[in-house]
Parts: C-alpha cells; structure tokens; sequence
C-alpha cells in the first residue's frame, strides 16, 4: 500500500516553528517480523546491548534511524514494556524492585503491576526514526519538551472536541507511561521521564516526555496554529508581576461585554449576524441575496482592500515592514506576492494582522454605527471569511455557515482562479475546515446545488431572522 511521502516533513517542520522544540519528534513501529527492520532506509542496529532510552537519544538528538529486537536490549524491563519478552519471575514477584526503588518485595510486586505493557506475541522488533524523514508510516511519535512548550501542545490537543488529559508516574521505567499506555489506549500520554532517563537516556532537566497516536499529529498542528493566531505562542511572553492587568489580558477577560455592546448596541431594535465559510464556497451568492431582500450588508474583505489603500496608514506600515517590494507599479500591494511570503511564514502573517486588523475593526465599528443611526432595526450581514478562525463569533446573535462539499469547493476553487488540481488541494488544506465553522453555525446554507437553491435557502433564512427584528 502506498504512503503520502513528504507528509511528515511538511507537518514536523511547522510544529517545531510554532514550539520551537529542541530535538527530533520521534516516529515509532512496532514490527510484527524482525526482518522488516531490513526495510527501514538507513537503519542502525546497536552494536551493544542498550536501554530504550538510549535509542529514543539516539533518535532524537543524534539524529539516527534506529532499530531493536529482544536480543539488543540489556534489561527485560525494556523489552517486555514493549512485548517484546515476558516478564521475569524476579520481577513478577517484586524482587527486582526492591533493590532499589521499594521497602519491601510486597511494594515492588504491586509496582511492576502497576506498570502498562504491550501484550507479548504481537511483535518482535521495534523501529525508531526521526519523524521529519517520513521512514515509515509511525504508529505513535514521541515528543520531549519543557513545561511551557507541553503545555501549549496539551492546549492544541484540547481545542478540538476537548476532554481532559490525564497523567501518570509509574516511578523508574517512565517510557510505559507514555509508550504503553500511547499503545494501549490510542491517546495521548504525558509523563515526567524517570532517573534512568535522564541518566542514560539524556533527558535534560526541564524536559517532559509526550507520547502521541500518529494520527493525532494533525490535530495538534492545528490547534497551535488556531492559538498562534489568537496570540498563544511559544515562548510565553511574560507581562510581568507588577503590570496593571488591563493592559496585558486578553478581550476575553477585561473588554468583552464592551466589544459586544460595541457591536450589538449600535443596532438596538435589530439584528447583527455573521456571514462565512470557506474558499469557494459560492459565499458572494448568498450575500448578494441577503441584500437583494432588504438587509444591510457589511463586507470585511472589502473594508481590507479599503484600509490598503496608498497612502493609509495600514498600508504604509505593511510597505516599511516587508519592503517596497511587495507594491505593484501604482503603488497598490501586490496581494499574491504577500499571501505567498505570510503563507510560508506565520511571524509574517501575524505581523500583517497587526498592521490590518486595528484598522478594519476601526472602519467596521463605523459602518455599524452608521447603519444603526440610519436604521435601529436593520437586518446586518456582515460577511467576515476568517471569522472563525478570528474568533470572532461572540461578537454575533446568530451565524450563518455556507457549506460546500469538499469535491465541489476544489472544482471551483481550480476554475475561479485558474489553478492546478495540487495547487488547489495545498490552498484548501492549509485552511479551516467547513465542518470545523458548521459547528458554530445556527444556520447552514449548502451550496452545492445550483444558484436557485441557494438563493432560496438564504431567503428562508431572512424569513427566520426577519421576525427576531420585528416590534
């Protein structure tokens, strides 16, 4: 079965961009049969007996491709963590942790209990690779960063469908704290790396050790990049013990109901909705038809172009920050040349808000309030693409998604802009998904049909939210 090459690379390098990671995420399989090792490009085998952790070392800061049977390593407690040999009775029995790490053989038998351990007779040997050179399709990756960086990826597992994340110390042998229970529980697992970690294994100080089900590697790039967006970032500015708090926290925590008022306030006896979706979703159609019925219609891409313009301020900060460069010959800036420099680089792109987003919030505000002196029970659409991802849905009573399959939104994306099949595919996958806005929505307009249905499906939508405006 063919594999998506280069996946890893693309995906490995923007995490350690937005965590800044300090060594090799480590891709981990389990192999059913000793001689698929020989199928693992550039693999080392030890020449010496070894500990698991020496090989995760090895992996992550040597940068080798590793592989291990029963036979290489030195102790069974590393073996038999991962199902490569059973238990000895010295160790069943509590002897073997008694030495050291317990008072008596009674606590060191319920301690190698209490140790998780994949089931022996299902594999024979274990491969270990940097993630980044895609070797093979992993079955887990193994993560080691310090408490900031954890946490912050802790938080990016938890922004889709959350629950909480649970931990657990065995004590020494900590690897089957994230390995093993990785394995045996298709989750996430975090775990402080124990003494013989650090001793041979060459786990720093301040380093924890994350262990994460491969497939869960997208999503956790996703959640970074959404709290990138929204200013949670790697390494975590500090505002200081003596700051006056209200001007280091968030909207969330100090001008929330301001900004709501700001926004709903301006239209008291009316309604003011939200309008997105995705790229090529048809989102034009139904904003023309909301305002062909009567409501007012309030367009952030357009109050973008307008805050650009030569000569305004936001397009002045933007010309001294990325150079003069990024203008066309009539001074107006040459869109596809930023988009291209902010899509390779997220820094850049959030340098770009700073300079925009201010002033078309600044020009939004305006345009409402003149609405509402004009009209205080106006029907206002306000068309924002990146409303989700800007998280700006509390500013709304109600939002509106217009979906489209994933099949007709490449179709036009391809046709509209007169792009490659591939081109089309990195645009739509470097964005947000319509199932990820739909799960904010109180209405969902789908587009996949003709024009007709649209339109019809939008007018149906004003009827419901005409009588909310009605005395």
């Amino acid at each position: 079965m063919s594999r998506e090459k280069g996946k890893w690379e693309t995906l490995v390098r923007r995490m350690e961009r937005l965590l800044r990671l300090r060594s090799f995420p480590v891709a981990m399989k389990m192999m059913e049969k000793k001689a698929q090792l020989q199928e693992v490009p550039f693999l080392r085998r030890p020449e010496n007996k070894v500990s698991m952790c020496q090989l995760i070392n090895l992996v992550r800061n040597f940068d080798w491709t590793v592989g291990a049977d029963a036979q290489d390593f030195a102790l069974p407690t590393c073996s038999c963590i991962l199902g490569l040999s059973e238990l000895p009775a010295s160790h069943k029995d509590g002897t073997f942790r008694s030495i050291v790490w317990t008072q008596t053989k009674a606590d060191g038998k319920r301690y190698e209990a209490a140790i998780p351990r994949i089931k022996t007779g299902h594999y024979e040997a274990v491969a270990m690779a940097p993630l980044v050179y895609d070797p093979f399709e992993p079955d887990i990756v193994l993560i080691y960063a310090n408490p900031a960086q954890m946490i912050l990826l802790i938080n990016a597992l938890q922004f889709e469908d959350y629950e909480v994340m649970q931990f657990f110390c065995v004590g020494e042998s900590s690897c089957s704290d994230v390995i093993a229970r990785c394995y045996l529980e298709k989750k996430p697992f975090l775990s402080i790396p124990c003494y013989g970690e650090r001793r041979y294994g060459h786990a720093q100080d301040d380093e924890l050790a994350m262990a994460l089900p491969a497939g869960y590697m997208e999503k956790a790039l996703r959640g970074l990049e959404v709290l990138y967006r929204r200013g949670v970032r790697y390494p975590i500015s500090q505002a200081g013990a003596e700051a006056e708090l209200a001007r280091v926290l968030p909207v969330a925590y100090t001008t929330l109901e301001e900004r709501v008022e700001k926004v709903r306030g301006a239209i008291p006896k009316g309604i003011v909705a939200g309008l997105t979706g995705v790229i090529a979703s048809g989102k034009s159609t139904v904003s023309k038809t909301f305002l062909d019925l009567g409501a007012q219609l309030i367009d952030f891409d357009l109050i973008a172009h307008q805050v650009v313009e030569p000569g305004k301020p936001a397009h002045n900060d933007v010309v001294k920050f990325f150079g003069i460069q990024i203008c066309l010959e009539d001074g107006t800036l040459d869109r596809k040349k930023i988009s291209d420099i902010v899509f390779k680089d997220m820094e850049k792109r959030k340098k770009l808000e700073e300079f925009t987003h201010p002033r078309i919030y600044e020009e939004f505000f305006r345009q409402l309030k003149e609405i509402g002196s004009q009209d205080p029970a106006a029907i206002v659409i306000v068309d924002i693409p990146l409303l989700v991802e800007l998280n700006l849905m509390y500013l709304f009573e109600k939002i509106i998604v217009v979906s489209v399959s994933p099949e007709t939104q490449k179709k036009r994306l391809m046709e509209r802009d007169g792009i490659e099949e591939q081109e089309a595919s990195r645009i739509i996958a470097s964005q947000l998904s319509v199932k990820d806005k739909k799960g904010f929505a109180d209405w969902v307009i789908e587009n996949d049909g003709t024009k007709e249905d649209t339109k019809e499906q939008a007018a149906r939508v004003f009827e419901e939210i005409t009588p909310a405006t009605q005395p």
